[in-house]
């Protein structure tokens, strides 16, 4: 299966390791980030919500905005998502198409100072629990739920249970690759999934099949984001620019209803591995910031602290804060609002709407 869908599937293991190998890069390794300079890369990976950054590159407006600021841009499509986390953490990209959770779990935790600059979307449908011949999401109780475990579809499953006063002690949650989770769902022993687009349109196909509950019930809380390198941000904030610059004008283009809007959306589709339609449908099911000033005014919204310490907690209940952490308060987050959740001495993950707010205003 393609892309977007090694999507969110950063394991315990691989975080934790992950982790190690960033805090203990040499010093002249992790110092290589402050250096200004020209040249960037931007890794990324297929999902609806990080299409653009492919349309970009092929449509000449990633080199529009690079040579406006006289630097050159590099995006990257990575065929797996965890490993183009990988890659950024040990310093292989300046930028990365993550979510928030993962960028929290891997480079943060790692020792990676990361700043969310673009808030893309969130997951508004895309991610979903399917049961099989049961209707009613009460009915997953004592039930083995196949989902690849420790990734946002994890998360998903432990905030649905919370909502019906459920726990995670209350299933068997079975781990499943996201490339094996329709085959899975064929055989009779699998009765439950949690897993996401373009997989839950085709889970749902099957007459058997009920959703019930997805992303749309926790709104914003699965946010895919553009993210730098915060020491390469410090040093080279016209890179961020010409990114808020390009996302921007991409974002106008993909959700124009004209011929070149279609055009755009169907070239994604196309490079996503779907069509016209299918990319639409899982548009329908994505909240876009496509205004750059609505996507700066979500960043100062209590919602994104109160998302975030959701989802440490999560973490951290899951030991997916480093090894020993004592508590959800081992890694800092800076909110674009001023405030920070956790060790304010040990801030290792922010949001910043100053890109955003920019674009808004005209000033890139």
């Amino acid at each position: 299966m393609s892309g977007k869908y090694h999507i969110k599937t950063v394991l315990k293991a691989g975080a934790l390791a992950l982790g190690v190998l960033a805090a203990t890069l040499p010093l002249t390794a992790q110092s290589a980030f402050a250096a200004p300079k020209k040249d960037f890369k931007l890794a990324w990976t297929i999902y609806v919500g990080w299409m653009p950054w492919g349309y970009a590159k092929d449509a000449g407006i990633v080199k529009k905005w690079a040579d406006k600021y006289g630097i050159n841009i590099d995006v990257v499509q990575v065929n797996d998502y965890a490993e183009s986390i990988n890659q950024y953490t040990v310093g292989g990209f300046d930028a990365l198409t993550v979510t928030n959770m993962d960028a929290l779990s891997t480079p943060a935790v790692g020792g990676v100072d990361t700043s969310a600059v673009i808030i893309g979307d969130f997951s508004n449908g895309n991610d979903a629990v399917i049961l099989k011949d049961k209707d009613k999401l009460a009915d997953i109780k004592g039930q083995k739920v196949n989902l690849v475990e420790f990734s946002v579809s994890h998360y998903l499953l432990a905030r649905a249970l919370a909502s019906i006063s459920l726990a995670e002690k209350d299933v068997k949650v079975v781990s499943t690759s996201d490339a094996d989770m329709a085959s899975a769902w064929k055989t009779p022993d699998v009765t439950s999934v949690v897993t996401w687009n373009p997989i839950v349109s085709e889970i749902l196909a099957d007459p058997k099949a009920h959703k019930v509950f997805d992303s749309s019930q926790i709104p914003g809380e699965i946010m895919d984001l553009t993210v730098v390198n915060t020491q390469t941000l410090k040093d080279n904030p016209a890179f961020a620019k010409a990114l808020a610059g390009i996302w921007y004008e991409t974002l106008a283009l993909m959700t124009a209803d004209t011929p070149a809007g279609k055009a755009a959306r169907e070239a994604m589709g196309k490079a996503s591995g779907t069509d016209l339609a299918g990319f639409e449908a899982q548009m329908a099911a994505t909240k876009l910031f496509a205004k750059p000033a609505e996507a700066a005014a979500f960043a100062r919204s209590p919602e994104v602290g109160a998302t975030m310490d959701k989802v440490r907690n999560f973490l951290f209940t899951h030991g997916l804060l480093g090894n020993g952490a004592p508590s959800a308060d081992v890694v800092g987050i800076a909110l674009a609002d001023g405030k920070v959740l956790g060790d304010k001495a040990n801030v290792k993950f922010r949001f910043i709407d100053t890109y955003m707010s920019d674009a808004a205003a005209g000033k890139l």
